[in-house]
């Protein structure tokens, strides 16, 4: 046990949680967001604006989803560069055949191709050929095998949350934006959780706004020590900026996820809000307007299949309360509150810039 130890250390092969759990999956969105996401956007603006060629660049890049993501994966987990490429293979495979729960299947497989491919390369004198071999073989292989089922189980997960919002859109509008909201702030990718789910319809946007709730919850709360940077970092970067803070004091986190509590069934039930873009779009909130880049998208999609027929100045005026103006109130009025009861004292929001 000893000797195998040691040789999975000396291949960097680190089963641990802290590199699949968050190194592995934040590396998937990245993935996902550098070939489905940034492709649909690429294609709605050509649609729009009437420039085919736009569309054609956006389509070739969501056709990519599955190698770019399984890359990503690979690249995050220190494969050697044969190990790297022959993903690309694996990452087309695993997406294919996981259907729409396409994403988890690649993070599953990819996880599993990339580490036996670190165990083989460089061990005989003809890597060139062993490396890509037990790579492609051993990650479509187990495509072939378990991601059918691996899709199925994920889009059946994500269709269960997606009909309980329909049927409770009040109890899981709370559910649905507080806890996806938490999982962007924490160290662990919310995007990829919505994508591997295929999160869309009304769970999707109370994703959005609970999303949307702890970025600009937490830009403008500490607004005070940041100044215009820290806004800029949090608003439209991330509030995973505070999670140092939040560890030395979990009370700062109460005032975001609060608004992310009150701004999710506002959404669900009142404006009805829903995200029918790229489901890797519900987990991103405001980073990069990527979230309201979604549900943009997705009226343009409902209208173009019929189920909308235009988009009303209720929609606008849902989005921008949903996503900016409640947030930044109620934030800051909980906040208020506890820095009069010293729960929140001076610097404890204090980013190091």
């Amino acid at each position: 046990m000893k000797k195998i130890i040691e040789f999975l250390k000396r291949k960097n092969v680190d089963m641990t949680a802290d590199k699949y759990a968050i190194n592995a999956l934040g590396a998937m969105a990245q993935g996902l967001f550098a070939s489905l996401l940034i492709g649909t956007i690429i294609s709605t603006l050509g649609e729009r604006l009437g420039i085919e060629v736009l569309v054609e660049i956006g389509t070739y890049a969501k056709s990519v989803t599955g190698p770019a993501m399984a890359v990503a994966i690979g690249y995050s987990l220190q494969a050697p560069s044969l190990v790297l490429f022959s993903l690309i293979t694996v990452g087309a495979a695993a997406n294919k055949l996981g259907g729409a729960g396409g994403p988890l299947a690649v993070y599953v497989v990819a996880v599993v191709a990339t580490e036996l491919g670190k165990i083989v390369s460089k061990e005989t004198k003809i890597d060139i050929i062993v490396t890509p071999l037990i790579t492609i073989c051993s990650g479509v292989l187990l495509s072939m095998w378990c991601a059918p089922a691996i899709g199925n189980a994920a889009s059946s997960v994500g269709d269960a949350i997606m009909w309980a919002t329909e049927q409770q859109p009040f109890i899981m509008g709370i559910l649905v934006s507080v806890l996806v909201g938490m999982a962007l702030t924490l160290p662990i990718s919310s995007a990829a959780i919505c994508a591997a789910l295929g999160l869309t319809g009304l769970a999707g946007g109370a994703a959005v706004a609970g999303c949307s709730a702890q970025m600009i919850g937490f830009a403008v709360m500490s607004f005070k020590e940041n100044k215009w940077g820290g806004l800029m970092a949090q608003g439209i970067g991330t509030s995973m900026l505070q999670m140092g803070n939040i560890v030395k004091n979990p009370k700062i986190w109460i005032p975001p996820t609060v608004a992310a509590a009150i701004t999710g069934p506002i959404a669900t039930c009142i404006f009805k809000m829903e995200m029918n873009g790229a489901a890797i779009a519900s987990g991103m909130g405001t980073c990069g307007l990527v979230g309201q880049i979604g549900v943009y998208t997705g009226w343009l999609s409902d209208i173009a299949n019929g189920t909308k027929t235009a988009i009303t100045a209720m929609d606008w005026i849902g989005l921008v309360l949903i996503c900016f103006a409640l947030p930044a109130v109620i934030t800051l009025a909980v906040a208020l509150v506890l820095r009069k009861k010293e729960w929140i004292k001076e610097n404890d929001l204090k980013l190091e810039l």
